[in-house]
């Protein structure tokens, strides 16, 4: 158990003074009985003393004030909440041949605009991550139920030289592994998508992708972006960017994914209509200062009933 508001706990040390205070006056209570020297009288003339009974109402109202400072200190347990794990990563190519505008209005452009697509579109059971890669590959979302977030980080992405396929690759799976602190043992069911127009210039080789994802059981879908005939400017200078569509079609077929070649929304669904479920759990701190109320409540019906039982009065 935990507390909301733990700081209220220091009410609590006022009980000790209220118990002190009580012990005090019942000391002083005997204290005028024993100045009372005729005994033999007092005891034929007083009605006889209650005894323990006399304690009980105090020690009820006490009981029911701790519980009462307790719940105002907001208590709350922890609850184990199902959530699905199934995680899809998707990765885009930042490189500066995706500036190429034989896909308009660019093959990066394209690519954002189809990923938001497939983000929005996820069924609502999926948690998703967003990578970008050029030169190394970057974390830029990490797997969430967020849609928001993931597609927002779509939007900062920025160009850079070189493409690392096979780092976004590792990256993605990186990303599962660390999903939450089950994955490391059990992961969850994944599934990685990569928006590129193909050339996998620096980082590790596509082949070292495809045995990390076939060892991870995580396919990788392909989406090529991009014609025979892209040309990019480059320090003033015209350079041709072909897509190449085999290495990503190598890519997915060497994982058991699919390799696209337009962002077609209902080839798409294709990608996650087979992704399995895995339920795992989150833990959720919920209030349940109600109960100590309702118990406070209990004690003080009790120490009322004892006091008017044996001394016809409330406490």
């Amino acid at each position: 158990m935990t507390f909301l508001a733990p700081g209220r706990l220091a009410l609590l040390a006022l009980l000790p003074v209220l118990a002190a205070v009580y012990v005090l006056l019942q000391t002083r209570r005997r204290g005028y009985a024993v100045r009372f020297t005729n005994l033999a009288l007092l005891a034929q003339v007083a009605p006889k003393r209650p005894g323990w009974r006399r304690h009980v109402a105090a020690a009820l109202f006490l009981v029911m004030l701790t519980l009462m400072m307790i719940g105002f200190a907001r208590p709350a347990t922890g609850v184990k909440v199902p959530r699905d794990r199934a995680t899809i990563m998707v990765a885009v190519d930042v490189s500066l041949s995706m500036m190429a505008r034989d896909v308009a209005p660019s093959r990066l452009d394209a690519a954002k605009t189809a990923a938001k697509k497939f983000i929005g579109d996820l069924p609502a059971r999926f948690n998703v991550g967003v990578i970008s890669f050029a030169g190394n590959a970057n974390l830029v979302a990490a797997p969430s139920a967020d849609r928001q977030a993931a597609i927002a980080s779509l939007d900062q992405l920025v160009l850079a030289k070189r493409t690392a396929i096979g780092e976004a690759v590792f990256t993605g799976l990186q990303a599962v592994r660390t999903f939450d602190t089950q994955a490391s043992q059990d992961p969850p069911p994944a599934h990685i998508v990569l928006l590129s127009d193909g050339d996998n210039t620096t980082g590790r080789s596509v082949a070292e992708a495809i045995d990390a994802a076939r060892t991870a059981h995580v396919p990788v879908s392909t989406i090529a972006f991009g014609t025979p005939y892209g040309t990019v400017d480059i320090e003033g200078e015209t350079t041709s960017v072909s897509v190449n569509k085999e290495t990503l079609r190598t890519l997915a077929t060497g994982t058991d994914g699919k390799a696209y070649e337009a962002a077609d929304a209902g080839q798409l669904s294709e990608v996650y209509a087979h992704i399995g479920s895995s339920l795992g759990f989150k833990i959720e701190h919920r209030d349940i200062a109600a109960r100590f109320t309702g118990l406070a409540l209990l004690f003080a019906l009790g120490a009322a009933g004892a006091s008017l039982a044996w001394f016809s009065r409330l406490p």
